[in-house]
């Protein structure tokens, strides 16, 4: 009788023990759980080494452990994919060598730390050009990141150049705030004047140490609604801005693209057209067609001629109704 009570005492006292190991086991893995949960809300940034040369800079510090940029690539490739594959989103940037060295003399850290890089790594990628990564090709990566870091930069140059350039000597206007008010009309009124398709627009604005060029892409439907994308409108119109505040002899070109009729096969619908404005008298003044073929088969770097590109029609820049002010 005894020996029944107590094997039942045990069972008792083991299904206790089973009941509160359960209960210890679903709180453990509701804590996991609740963690990977909160790693996937938590955004993770990436400082990526994308020139040959950059690499070669960082092998002077003996902690980092890479010794072959392409193997190094393929590695942090890995990296991103394992990351983005448990819902982690996540932001790359470039890793600046000099950059880096500077930052760790400012902060007073130890350069020659993975700590300090992992910490420049989220700074830069905090206030500098990043894109993010969503499976791409690392190739596709690198030139997203490189056109990112050349869009950011030609902007703060843009950005300066406004910013010495005071007030206008006649009425006492600032510049910088009328330049950029005449640009943003100059490039809404050329976009609503082009028409409905996909409109890319270059501009270009000659500097004394270099040549500003902007690039934004533009659909306009038939309804008369431009979409856009706003990072890539303000670029081009800070240098346009850049370009009237300075009276530079900057142009602008713009190809259009007819919306597609759904018939036919590729190379169907009606070929590309380019037109150009310069500026001229604080406005755009249209060009010619001839002075758009000049313009567009001309190499702007060397000052060759290049051929026409097949299906491409050059036409005269309009008339823009004069900005308001």
């Amino acid at each position: 009788m005894t020996h029944t009570r107590n094997r039942a005492g045990n069972r008792s006292k083991n299904e206790v023990k089973d009941q509160a190991g359960n209960r210890a086991g679903t709180a453990r893995r509701t804590v996991r759980t609740g963690r990977r949960a909160l790693r996937r809300e938590a955004p993770t940034t990436v400082a990526l080494l994308t020139a040959a040369a950059d690499f070669d800079a960082m092998r002077g510090y003996r902690s980092f452990r890479f010794h072959d940029h392409t193997d190094y690539l393929r590695r942090m490739e890995g990296l991103l994919r394992s990351l983005t594959s448990r819902g982690i989103h996540v932001r790359v940037g470039v890793f600046d060598p000099g950059e880096y060295a500077q930052y760790c003399v400012d902060t007073g850290g130890d350069a020659d730390t993975s700590r300090a890089r992992a910490r420049y790594a989220a700074d830069v990628t905090a206030s500098g050009p990043t894109v993010p990564y969503t499976g791409q090709a690392l190739e596709h990566l690198v030139t997203q990141l490189e056109y990112e870091t050349t869009r950011q930069a030609t902007w703060e140059l843009a950005g300066d150049i406004l910013a010495r350039a005071g007030d206008c000597a006649c009425c006492g206007d600032d510049l910088a705030r009328t330049s950029f008010d005449r640009a943003s009309q100059a490039l809404t009124r050329l976009l609503d004047a082009a028409g409905p398709g996909t409109h890319h627009v270059v501009c270009s604005v000659p500097t004394e140490d270099t040549t500003l060029l902007a690039a934004m892409h533009a659909r306009c439907d038939e309804h008369g609604m431009v979409h856009l994308a706003e990072a890539e409108a303000l670029v081009c119109c800070t240098v346009l801005a850049a370009g009237l505040a300075t009276d530079s002899p900057g142009g602008l070109v713009v190809r259009s693209t007819a919306p597609s009729s759904g018939r036919g096969g590729p190379g169907a619908g009606p070929p590309d057209e380019v037109r150009g404005w310069t500026l001229r008298d604080g406005w755009l003044s249209p060009l010619s067609e001839a002075e758009v073929f000049n313009a567009y088969c001309t190499d702007a770097e060397t000052g060759e001629p290049v051929p026409p590109e097949p299906g491409v029609v050059h036409r005269p820049g309009f008339p823009l109704p004069p900005p308001e002010d």
